[in-house]
């Protein structure tokens, strides 16, 4: 296994940690938690940019970074939907677009057919991971006014944002989907 399969692998198990933190939902544990989160995004560069410095683009690769993507997203949203920072129905959403497509990869996989994440998939991912530093970084707010009984208003503030948010995410998630499909229609059909 290369070293950016490794990377990928390792933003997999740095998920649980992440998640760890989140449902512990105490100040440090969620500075933690943010800390974990942003590591783990940060290996999805990086395993990106060294497969294809060092030449090193695998399938194993192709089908693995999509996959960890998916399992770091979905589970940072569950945990922060159950500690109730998140809606249930925007987080049901977007799992039910990353089980379709993911489902739709391990199919054609099945074929000896290797489908790409394609660009508006990535800007997906990056929107779905800049929208949980954001979330974390509100709840972080609001455990800090909390402990200092300041600001009683920024709660409602932090629920609204946060699901105005989680609205824009699921719409672009929905979209990417739409787009993928109908941009692989021809190896959907031969499937």
């Amino acid at each position: 296994m290369n070293i950016a399969n490794q990377l990928t692998v390792l933003r997999i198990l740095l998920t649980f940690l992440c998640m760890g933190f989140i449902l512990k939902c105490d100040l440090y544990s969620l500075l933690a938690g943010l800390g974990v989160f942003v590591i783990a995004s940060l290996t999805d560069f990086l395993d990106g940019h060294l497969a294809r410095k060092k030449g090193k683009i695998s399938d194993l690769g192709k089908i693995l970074d999509p996959l960890a993507d998916k399992i770091l997203i979905i589970g940072t949203f569950l945990a922060f939907l159950e500690k109730g920072i998140v809606n249930s129905w925007l987080v049901i959403v977007i799992m039910i677009r990353e089980f379709l497509i993911t489902g739709l990869r391990l199919f054609a996989l099945r074929q000896n057919k290797v489908i790409e994440a394609r660009y508006l998939g990535k800007h997906k991912t990056v929107t779905q991971s800049a929208a949980i530093i954001v979330i974390f970084i509100l709840v972080i707010i609001e455990k800090i006014t909390l402990n200092l009984n300041a600001w009683g208003w920024f709660k409602d503030f932090r629920s609204m944002a946060i699901f105005l948010l989680m609205v824009w995410v699921a719409i672009l998630t929905v979209i990417s989907g739409i787009v993928y499909l109908w941009k692989n229609r021809t190896i959907i059909r031969s499937l």
